[in-house]
């Protein structure tokens, strides 16, 4: 395995290609593309098959046919996947895959275009994308929508490209669209040092926003502080509801993200501003929960949520489109970079997700080819 220096980033980089150096509320110019001399395709490919479901020692290595692109499809050739709990879940038999996607596990890839199906019109042979996919990114070559692809920005690595798709997606829809955060209101981000916090901190402040997390250890809330976060609490050692008061002068956050729900649910409703909206993208801890619902009504809060990987190919062609319009110019000036945790050789994938389980890391974790 390799680990890279977590939280380096330059100070500065210029845009690259066509894409737009604007600020968060400037549009971006039509995005570059990147193309290589695509390679020959195999026929067959290795793959990270999940042999049963259990621990990360059920993930094995298995020849596999190389997937033919269907309509509106592009098969690329993956550099580097990113890892993620929802790979995690599938592995354990929690999270099975939606109808029609790949039983491979891995939801967000980077690499090379090999090949396009019927109607695919954007993307050609040799550009270099990262996408986000229903399945299947564990793998020498996966299928993935060309709606669901963006280039890479020629200055970011393959390792980095592979880490972004799946958090920025999430980001920006849980908090942009669905919480609606705006420039000087204040976030509450749990799990600020996963890869979703990681990649919230940064497009809050870019955006204009305080920031406030919860992290499980000094360690790593020192990592967010780094990154931009206005305050970090150990939820280990600390009672986030307080620190958030204290830190918005009582009045509380305005938009809550939380991956833990459980007894969080109640203690977010406690913690929230008045006309604050929660959003949630998972459930750490538990989805069930006895609270108080007289608490919405006085505060008039929204609780929200959703899920990417079952959404219908439009809805995430539409976040798609977002985020290239808006993200993706702060990304390619250098502004959001991915935070970089560890990266295993494919066949290590057993490796990678031991690291996941084990919440040691900070950023993300990635698989190459």
């Amino acid at each position: 395995m390799q680990a890279p220096d977590l939280l380096a980033r330059p100070s500065s980089r210029a845009a690259c290609g066509s894409f737009a150096a604007a600020g968060p509320a400037g549009p971006a110019t039509e995005s570059a593309m990147t193309s290589i001399p695509a390679p020959s395709i195999p026929p067959t490919m290795t793959a990270i098959a999940i042999r049963a479901p259990g621990g990360p020692e059920v993930l094995v290595p298995e020849e596999r046919p190389v997937p033919t692109p269907g309509r509106g499809e592009i098969l690329v050739k993956v550099e580097a996947a990113g890892v993620n709990r929802p790979d995690v879940m599938q592995r354990k038999g929690l999270y099975p895959p939606p109808p029609g996607a790949s039983d491979i596990p891995g939801l967000e890839i980077a690499g090379t275009v090999v090949a396009t199906g019927p109607d695919s019109t954007r993307w050609t042979r040799g550009d270099r994308v990262m996408a986000l996919v229903s399945g299947g990114g564990y793998a020498d070559y996966c299928i993935a929508d060309e709606t669901h692809a963006l280039p890479i920005p020629p200055d970011l690595a393959p390792t980095e490209a592979a880490a972004v798709p799946e958090t920025a997606f999430t980001v920006w829809h849980n908090v942009f669209e669905r919480g609606g955060l705006q420039r000087g209101e204040t976030l509450l981000v749990h799990g600020g040092s996963s890869g979703i916090g990681t990649m919230a901190i940064q497009l809050a402040k870019a955006f204009g926003a305080t920031v406030i997390v919860t992290a499980g250890s000094e360690e790593k809330c020192e990592a967010c502080r780094r990154l931009g976060a206005d305050v970090a609490v150990n939820y280990r050692t600390e009672d986030f509801v307080a620190a958030v008061k204290q830190a918005t002068g009582g009045a509380g956050a305005n938009v809550i993200l939380d991956m833990v729900g459980g007894d969080y649910i109640a203690r977010n409703w406690s913690a929230a501003a008045v006309e604050g909206r929660i959003v949630q993208i998972a459930f750490q801890a538990s989805p069930k929960a006895t609270v108080d619902f007289s608490r919405v009504m006085l505060k008039r809060l929204h609780h929200t949520g959703s899920t990417l990987r079952s959404r219908a190919a439009a809805d995430k062609a539409a976040i798609a489109r977002a985020v290239e319009r808006q993200v993706w110019p702060l990304i390619a000036a250098g502004r959001v970079r991915p935070v970089m945790d560890r990266t295993y050789p494919l066949a290590e994938a057993a490796a990678a997700h031991a690291r996941m389980e084990s919440s040691l890391h900070i950023g993300k974790i990635v698989l190459t080819a």
